[in-house]
């Protein structure tokens, strides 16, 4: 058959070497024990490190009891914080929150003990040695453990084999971002789905391999260890039959819920006996939060503006020397609840946008169904040298601070779009309107994952309606980092 051939082309080795529950259950807890193994050496070093310089720093050693027991406190805070739960996402910011409040947690626990119990007036400088010592450590022993296990699921030597039960829009769209992010650790096999929307041996290029009674069959020859149910039309009791099957094989069961797109990473389970209610909290745009937000934005950007002043008049003299002027190339752009703006860049192009119409115009066509109809892209001769070093390094974006300031934009949120393209994006394009609860961003969530230039708007309104429900002052923090790191990097690739 037709998904036969498709799976060996897949990997071979997988129906040569079927993985058994032992296998599965290992590589599970391995990697819990392996997140604490790295954690305990290196605080062991942090302490060993912190111990023998105290003579030079002019600080008396800490008494051996304190000193084992501060590297316990902070094991414990960790795994109370979460730090070994099992994740698809491996990223260092996030577990650096978590080191940084189980270390500082541990370090104010052995304070107050100490303070309590003796006098002694070394206790806060040997403690907070301790503290940076163990906080730099974990971080970097952190940080190594996920780039080589990120590497390790790139190249796909620890991507666990993953059936999705369903192959209806939503199991595609999970297959597709599986597919798309191997760093994830959970690689696509293909699909469980007695009735599938489509009569077709493949949907998003994986095979159908059968309906729910195959699941042990298909996991004995696929070595399966992850199971993703997406939405299907099998009944309640087939779904829920499957996943006691599953518990019953050892592996990992996943699920897709209804109404997925107003889940947030902020979760409440209450029971009415054995119903489980799920209430979700939504970050208001029109709340207090925002309204912090928005200052803070005009505090920094007042900030930026003074710092980047240098680079500002540098920019604006090489273009007026380069090109002339106009310095600025202003252009409408849609942002919070609709509204119309100008949004500030610096010239980068000689001769006229408008009259050489627009580069994205293609792109912006194409996401409305009418890609055969599309100009060219405009010449790529009209970037000058100047304009390609303010793009590489992004500093053509420094005067949408200016937007910032006076209140149009903020530093983080939704990249704004052209007015015209809106109006068709709004009827094309799922929940892309909702976009529209927050001002507009110099950068965005999407734009940090990869999301910039002709990309797939689908992708990126799902990205940007993904930051206004579950947006935080750690989240806009988070992506001006990366935001700082991805202009660094791309400056210094070229």
């Amino acid at each position: 058959m037709k998904h036969q051939s498709t799976l060996q082309t897949l990997d071979r080795p997988l129906l040569e070497e079927p993985r058994g529950i032992r296998a599965i259950d290992t590589r599970r807890v391995s990697w819990e024990r392996l997140c604490l193994l790295v954690d305990a050496t290196m605080l062991a070093a942090a302490l060993l490190s912190a111990e023998l310089g105290a003579p030079a720093a002019g600080v008396p050693r800490s008494p051996l009891g304190w000193a084992i027991a501060f590297p316990l406190l902070v094991l414990a805070a960790m795994r109370w914080r979460g730090g070994y739960r099992s994740r698809l996402q491996l990223q260092v910011l996030d577990d650096l929150r978590v080191i940084v409040v189980s270390t500082s947690l541990a370090a104010t626990a052995v304070i107050s003990v100490r303070v309590v119990v003796a006098d002694d007036s070394w206790v806060a400088a040997e403690t907070i040695r301790l503290w940076l010592f163990s906080t730099a450590y974990l971080a970097a022993g952190r940080a190594g453990l996920f780039w080589a296990q990120r590497r390790a699921r790139c190249r796909g030597e620890a991507g666990r084999p993953t059936l999705i039960v369903g192959a209806g829009r939503v199991g595609q769209l999970t297959a597709k971002r599986l597919l798309e992010h191997p760093e994830l650790g959970l690689r696509p096999v293909g699909f469980l789905d007695k009735e599938p929307l489509r009569d077709a041996d493949e949907v998003a290029g994986l095979p159908v391999l059968g309906a729910s009674w195959d699941l042990e069959r298909i996991a004995a020859s696929y070595g399966v260890e992850h199971v993703i149910i997406a939405f299907s039309t099998a009944p309640h009791e087939v779904l829920l039959g499957l996943v006691r099957r599953c518990d019953e094989l050892g592996i990992a069961v996943s699920h897709v819920p209804r109404l997925f797109e107003r889940v947030t990473d902020r979760v409440t389970v209450e029971h009415l006996g054995g119903l489980p209610l799920l209430s979700v909290e939504h970050a208001d745009p029109k709340g207090w939060q925002f309204t912090v937000k928005y200052a803070l934005d005009r505090i920094v950007a007042t900030f930026l503006l003074l710092l980047a002043s240098p680079i500002l008049a540098a920019s604006a003299l090489a273009i007026s020397t380069t090109m002339g002027r106009p310095l600025f190339y202003r252009q409408p752009r849609v942002g919070r609840d609709g509204r119309v703006f100008e949004m500030l860049k610096f010239r980068t192009m000689s001769g006229s946008p408008e009259g050489s119409g627009e580069a994205d115009l293609d792109w912006a066509r194409a996401q409305v169904g009418a890609g055969d109809t599309a100009v060219a892209d405009e010449p790529p001769d009209r970037r000058t040298p100047v304009g390609r070093v303010l793009r590489r390094f992004s500093l053509d974006e420094l005067p949408q601070l200016w937007n910032v300031f006076r209140g149009d934009m903020s530093l983080v949120g939704p990249r704004p779009e052209r007015v015209d393209y809106v109006r068709e994006f709004e009827q094309a394009v799922y929940r892309y309107g909702e976009r529209h609860r927050v001002k507009s961003g110099i950068t965005g969530w999407a734009q940090v994952n990869g999301l910039r230039g002709k990309t797939s708007l689908a992708d990126r309104v799902e990205w940007d309606n993904f930051y206004i429900e579950n947006w935080s002052l750690w989240l806009d923090f988070k992506i001006l980092l990366l935001t700082a790191l991805a202009v660094f990097r791309s400056g210094e690739a070229s």
